[in-house]
C-alpha cells in the first residue's frame, strides 16, 4: 500500500542549519530546504551525494560548478548534478530555495526526528 499520508512544515518553526538554510518538507526521495545568507566568498569547493535544484527569490549569487561560472538573480533556476564539484559566491543577500534528491543527509535527520515528536 502506498503512503498517502501528508506534511506540512511552517517555515517560521523550521529547524535551522549552520549555513543559514531552514530544512523545510522532506520525504523518502527528495526533501526542501530555503536558503537566507548575506554576502560571501563561500565555501571552498565541495561535493555532494545528491542532486540539487534551486530557485532564487531574491538577492544575487554566482555557482561556480567545474569551469562554469553561472549568475544567479531572481527567477533563476539552477541545477547541479550529484557528485559535481561546485561552490557558491553570494552578492547580495540571497533568498533561494533548493530541492535535493535523494534527500540531504541532514534534511532526512530533521524529518525523522519531527516525525518521533
Amino acid at each position: 500500500m502506498s503512503d498517502t499520508s501528508v506534511k506540512k512544515v511552517d517555515s517560521a518553526h523550521s529547524p535551522t542549519g549552520d549555513l543559514g538554510q531552514a530544512y523545510l518538507v522532506s520525504g523518502t526521495r527528495m526533501a526542501m530546504r530555503l536558503w537566507e545568507i548575506g554576502p560571501t566568498d563561500g565555501i571552498g569547493a565541495h561535493t555532494r551525494p545528491y542532486e540539487t535544484v534551486g530557485y532564487v527569490i531574491e538577492g544575487k549569487a554566482e555557482l561556480h560548478l567545474g569551469e562554469q561560472v553561472v549568475t544567479l538573480a531572481p527567477g533563476d533556476s539552477w541545477l547541479v548534478p550529484e557528485g559535481a564539484e561546485h561552490h557558491y559566491v553570494v552578492h547580495e543577500h540571497l533568498k533561494a530555495v533548493e530541492a535535493t534528491a535523494p534527500p540531504a543527509p541532514e534534511a532526512a535527520d530533521v524529518s525523522e526526528a519531527a516525525d518521533r515528536k
